[in-house]
């Protein structure tokens, strides 16, 4: 190929102004990704608008309509041509981009979605007529009357017909309906006491609806309790706990799930700023971080937290869509994340997830029942007494052998027994296959695995011991120089103070070069090149790092594993009670230190239900 000779002039390029359409179409690249985000756009305006119910409806995945009703304070027929223009919107005056308490402000969502789509906005406010206008591919139509009672009503049709270029990386229906459900969902825990509907109306037939919730009543919590019982199960909602937790301006409420209830993906995690739902990888990091001792790294906690804060600490005119967030201090929103969780997990104490007694009783395979007993057959309560009794001798032999209680054989029980079972982990009555440990509580029983149990809380003794103690460092006998860049040496330098509290001392060593002179002695020989670049990463991918910590409790972990109780070890009845009221005792001891459950509790309802008894 030929290239153009420098000594002959080139014509120089032209610059144009892009005509309205293209920049419309522009704009609506970066706004409107997929049916998703039209969606959002529009739902966002209702709730803007002050809506107490929203229905939308969609067809064909949104690919072909979208339809949003509302019961908001609606428009004036004078209004609608401006609310199709280019940065028109009543939320903010453009004096202040900061001071922001709308989901949207921009003001270009509707000429985007215009711009793409054929689209109609029917709209009615208080005190005039209602009137109705289109714009289709840019081109705007005149307002016209209108019957609509109250609020609005935004219809979207062919959506990028107008790019088709946009449609070819479009999913399929079903893949594109998902995404929209997501998102009404993700709204939705945002205003629980706001009613909203989705509907598929794909194929013209009669409406089938995917997503409803009604308005919450009550308080804030309360509400966000219903709300995320609808939207995630009444499981989660029975094994959440609440959070509420404040620091410098920033406050942070909601709910987390034990960490026994606990996902195989990051699927049911919800991060709310100021109302907005957010896709932030800081705040996710903080999240994951404030479970990394109670969770294996393949497990992963569910929580929906809001964090609320002056709009002023907060910058939302990050990303086009909105769903990043930038804060003046991301450490402070990162801590207060961190804190607040780990504070309401300690809280927890021995509390472990209802799902795992459910999944217990799941295990339960009891024996196909026979034909139907009546009332007639059953044996009357003397003629069992007899056969009680007659059947008792064989019942005393056979305990002398095989029986594993741990109680004396008095008839009389000793007082602290009767009162043990009143306790949340209830009294030791057995111990089977040198491992599980039986107790009695006032209104079960409770199944406990004793070395996960111990390590748990062996594990917990040793972190608070090095809590009070310090974390000893070993100095290296010749510091070990680590070739860094500028950049990087300078991120170093800021969280050397951080580092040094863990037992790692680094100091600047030149230009581009970092010492290491101290090392934790926890952990023995150490590749310091390695170790600091881990934590560089995750400084450059959240603002913080975890890695030091937690590679300090990782060996905590294993040593609590060797100096914890072993399976197959018989134990008195005095060392399981005493067990017991240690992990009454000690926070986080419902799991281990890989987030397995540590008992199993089974109410003795359920228990007779499966023997038939109710």
């Amino acid at each position: 190929m030929n290239k153009p000779s420098p000594n002959i002039s080139q014509p120089s390029p032209v610059i144009r102004q892009l005509d309205e359409g293209a920049v419309n179409r522009i704009a609506a690249g970066e706004v409107v990704e997929r049916p998703a985000s039209a969606v959002k756009e529009l739902v966002e305006n209702a709730l803007d608008a002050g809506a107490g119910r929203i229905e939308v409806a969609v067809a064909d995945g949104g690919k072909t309509l979208i339809q949003v009703s509302d019961d908001g304070c609606g428009m004036a027929p004078d209004q609608l041509p401006l609310a199709l223009a280019r940065h028109a919107t009543s939320k903010i005056d453009g004096s202040d981009l900061l001071n922001i308490h709308s989901f949207g402000f921009r003001g270009e969502a509707l000429p985007s979605l215009g711009a793409v789509g054929r689209l109609t906005i029917t709209s009615r406010a208080t005190g005039h007529e209602a009137g109705t206008i289109t714009v289709a591919g840019g081109q705007m139509g005149r307002v016209t009357p209108a019957a609509l009672n109250a609020g609005t009503v935004v219809e979207l049709r062919d959506l990028f017909y107008a790019t088709p270029a946009r449609l070819k990386f479009m999913r399929s229906d079903r893949a594109e309906a998902q995404a929209i459900a997501d998102t009404v969902k993700r709204l939705a825990m945002a205003e629980p006491h706001v009613g909203f509907t989705l509907r598929d109306v794909s194929g013209g037939g009669e409406a089938r609806i995917t997503f409803r919730a009604d308005p919450e009543s009550g308080d804030l919590f309360d509400a966000l309790h219903g709300r995320l019982a609808r939207i995630l199960g009444v499981e989660f909602a029975d094994n959440a706990l609440r959070i509420e937790a404040m620091r410098e301006g920033l406050r942070m409420t909601g709910y987390a799930a034990l960490p026994t209830y606990s996902r195989g993906s990051s699927v049911a995690q919800y991060l709310f700023v100021n109302g907005r739902p957010v896709r932030d990888k800081m705040l996710y990091g903080a999240l994951r971080a404030a479970y990394q001792d109670v969770l294996s790294r393949d497990r992963h906690p569910a929580a929906a937290l809001f964090i609320d804060c002056d709009p002023v600490l907060v910058d939302v005119n990050v990303h086009p869509a909105k769903s990043e967030v930038r804060f003046r201090d991301p450490g402070l929103a990162r801590g207060l994340i961190v804190s607040g969780l780990r504070h309401a997990l300690a809280e927890a104490g021995h509390r472990a997830s209802s799902t795992v007694a459910g999944a217990t009783l799941g295990a339960f395979r009891p024996e196909p029942q026979g034909a139907r007993v009546y009332q007639m057959d059953r044996q009357s309560p003397q003629a069992r007494s007899l056969a009680y009794q007659a059947q008792s001798p064989g019942f005393a032999e056979m305990a002398a052998d095989w029986s594993a209680r741990v109680e004396p054989e008095s008839q009389t029980p000793e007082p602290e027994e009767v009162s043990a079972t009143t306790l949340p982990l209830g009294a030791a009555r057995a111990q089977i296959h040198e491992n599980y440990i039986v107790a009695q509580t006032e209104t079960g029983m409770v199944i406990v695995d004793q070395h996960a149990a111990h390590e748990r809380l062996v594990y917990e003794r040793l972190k608070h011991q090095m809590a009070e103690n310090g974390i000893t460092a070993q100095a290296l006998l010749i510091p070990e120089i680590v070739d860094l860049s500028e950049t990087d040496c300078a991120l170093l330098a800021d969280h050397a103070e951080d580092l040094g509290t863990l037992g790692l001392v680094v100091e600047p060593f030149g230009a581009g070069s970092i010492a290491v002179r101290e090392t934790p002695a926890i952990l023995g020989e150490v590749n310091a090149q390695a170790l600091l670049r881990d934590i560089l990463d995750e400084l450059h991918d959240q603002g913080a790092s975890d890695t030091l910590k937690s590679r300090i409790d990782a060996i905590l972990s294993r040593v609590a594993c060797h100096g914890s109780v072993r399976s197959g070890r018989r134990m008195s009845a005095e060392e399981m009670n005493a067990l017991l009221r240690e992990m009454e005792r000690t926070p986080h001891s419902g799991q281990c230190n890989h987030g397995r459950p540590t008992y199993v509790e089974l109410p003795l309802s359920d228990i007779e239900r499966l023997f038939g008894r109710t």
